[in-house]
């Protein structure tokens, strides 16, 4: 049996995505959306639509920083950044 019908969705979508090639400013992008996102949320009268937004921002900034092509590689290139290790 080939391996992938085996794959769990999750796994299918990282695989997917380690092999798509990446956008120019992709990591930007991401991180402008998961802070549109919360900027979005963050009045809304309801405590759920704030959560939700909450961990969709941060899910969204965390793959800004720390997903392929994120600032992570970026920053290593800044004073800062020299301890930050490639993932």
């Amino acid at each position: 049996m080939n391996d992938t019908s085996q794959e769990s969705p999750l796994a299918k979508l990282k695989r997917y995505d380690d092999m798509r090639p990446g956008i120019p400013g992709e990591h930007w992008l991401t991180l402008a959306a998961g802070l549109g996102v919360w900027w979005v949320s963050r009045s809304h009268r309801s405590p759920v639509v704030r959560t939700l937004g909450m961990v969709a921002a941060t899910a969204l900034v965390g793959r800004a920083a720390s997903g392929r092509d994120g600032l992570a590689k970026v920053l290593r290139w800044l004073p800062v950044g020299q301890g930050i290790r490639p993932m």
